[in-house]
C-alpha cells in the first residue's frame, strides 16, 4: 500500500504526520487489495484568523475510489471524522460486493 501525505498551505509537525500514517496503515484491516492512499491535510479560510482545518482522503483499490473530505478546529478531529466516514464506506462496499 503506497501512502502519500500531503500539507497545503502550511507545515505540518511530525506528530500529526506520524498520527496519520499510523491510523491509515489500519485500512488494511478493512481492505486487502488497497493499492494507494492520499491524504490532503489543508488550511482553510486564510483570510480570517480562524482557520478550518480540512482532511481530505482518497483510498484506492481495483476497479474503485473512496473519497471523504471533512473539517473542523482541529486536523486530529477532521481526520478521525475522515477515517469513520470513508471506512463505512469501504465497509458498504464490500458487503454489496459479499451480496
Amino acid at each position: 500500500m503506497n501512502v502519500n501525505i500531503q500539507t497545503v498551505h502550511f507545515d505540518a509537525d511530525e506528530k500529526l504526520v506520524e498520527l496519520v500514517s499510523r491510523k491509515v496503515l489500519k485500512f488494511n484491516t478493512f481492505h486487502d487489495r488497497i493499492t494507494k492512499v492520499d491524504v490532503f491535510l489543508k488550511l482553510d479560510n486564510i483570510v480570517h484568523n480562524i482557520k478550518d482545518k480540512i482532511v481530505e482522503i482518497k483510498v484506492h483499490v481495483p476497479r474503485h475510489e473512496f473519497f471523504v473530505k471533512t473539517s473542523s478546529k482541529s486536523f486530529e478531529e477532521s481526520f478521525d471524522a475522515a477515517f469513520e466516514s470513508i471506512i463505512n464506506q469501504i465497509k458498504r462496499k464490500k458487503e454489496k460486493l459479499a451480496a
